[in-house]
């Protein structure tokens, strides 16, 4: 399933990604610094979300209260229990 989110408090405006399972695929990030978001989406291919939350929930960007990878994890947990209600 092909999931999208509005990202807050960071450069980036919007994080894609596939969800199928647990498994994080094809990450996508719109705005933000390219360099490191290409680096982020391709350490987190294949991940699961639990990975993905343990390296990145907590992650601050300067004095941000938040980061693009940080919104990174709080996306794919918000698409994974989605997925878990939808699918029952």
């Amino acid at each position: 399933m092909r999931y999208s989110y509005r990202t807050s408090g960071t450069c980036s405006r919007q994080i894609d990604f596939d969800i199928n399972d647990n498994i994080i695929t094809n990450v996508t990030f719109y705005g933000g610094c390219p360099g490191n978001l290409a680096a982020i989406a391709k350490v987190v291919e294949g991940k699961t979300v639990e990975e993905i939350e343990t390296w990145f929930k907590d992650i601050k960007c300067g004095t941000k209260p938040t980061s693009c990878s940080s919104q990174l994890a709080i996306a794919v947990r918000k698409a994974y229990n989605e997925l878990k209600e939808k699918l029952g």
